[in-house]
């Protein structure tokens, strides 16, 4: 007599053996695709130096006794309502404040940030994160100085910055030639001094800037240099300019990772704020 198999079982064989292709076929995509775009951060996130560890690497920190050194912090987003009385305490009398990345984010707290730590006592300024594969740099310049990055001779006010560096969404020269990218940095610091009678200082690491720019010298008469090197010393220096006016050696400091040394007592800072 023949025996008769119930239907769900004899489809049963056919449909595992269907499932197991396709987890194989899965597991070879994912071997041999690209790596996911979640690999990149999202829009906005990026902040003064969040390359320079990964392309420079870290290599001690600079003696504390530096003589004619003032000690300043940098913060963005990512450091959220600042301790600024603890900061003060602890000698820290200038900060930069990131207000602007592109023409698409501002910092959500940097009223907290730039109003706190003047009201600590510091002399601050804000920065602008530049994204030059998105808008030109008088667009970009624009964008900054209205969303935070103006500037007034109070005496507590450094010009703004224009944090220059690699690119944390994709190619570290932002897709462009050296000749384009020292082209979209002048139209940035040419707009800036429009808009504000101030020269923006320019923030960089030499690697970057020899990479992406051809090493080039032509902003030094204008343009103090903020230099990133974490290491004992700043090393070589962009070409063009004989000293950095500013310089961001650890992003482990106390209470806000990023510290900077400036290249003068407190007078210089005031100095600079002033113009």
């Amino acid at each position: 007599m023949p025996v008769h198999r119930p239907e769900q079982l004899r489809n049963h064989r056919p449909l595992v053996l269907t499932a197991l292709s396709l987890l194989v076929l899965l597991l070879l995509a994912a071997q041999t695709s690209p790596a996911s775009a979640d690999d990149t951060p999202p829009r906005g996130s990026a902040y003064m130096g969040m390359g320079v560890a990964a392309h420079d690497g870290i290599d001690g920190v600079p003696a504390s006794d530096l003589a004619a050194q003032t000690e300043g912090v940098d913060v963005s987003s990512h450091q959220g309502d600042v301790a600024w009385s603890t900061l003060w305490d602890s000698g820290v009398k200038w900060a930069y404040v990131k207000a602007a990345e592109g023409t698409y984010y501002t910092n959500p707290y940097f009223a907290q940030q730039y109003n706190g730590s003047y009201n600590a006592g510091m002399i601050r300024g804000a920065y602008h994160f530049a994204t030059p594969d998105t808008t030109d740099g008088a667009t970009q310049a624009n964008y900054f100085v209205e969303h935070g990055g103006g500037w007034s001779r109070d005496g507590k006010t450094l010009p703004g910055a224009l944090d220059i560096e690699w690119n944390p969404y994709g190619n570290a020269c932002y897709g462009k030639t050296p000749s384009a990218m020292v082209s979209w940095i002048r139209d940035f610091l040419n707009q800036y001094k429009a808009r504000t009678g101030r020269d923006a200082v320019i923030y960089t690491a030499t690697t970057w800037w020899k990479q992406c720019t051809g090493n080039y010298s032509g902003f030094a008469t204008a343009n103090p240099l903020w230099v990133a090197r974490y290491a004992a010393d700043a090393g070589e220096l962009p070409a063009g300019w004989d000293y950095y006016t500013m310089w961001q050696y650890t992003s482990s400091g106390p209470t806000v990772g990023d510290h900077n040394k400036f290249n003068g007592d407190l007078g210089r800072v005031v100095a600079l704020a002033n113009g």
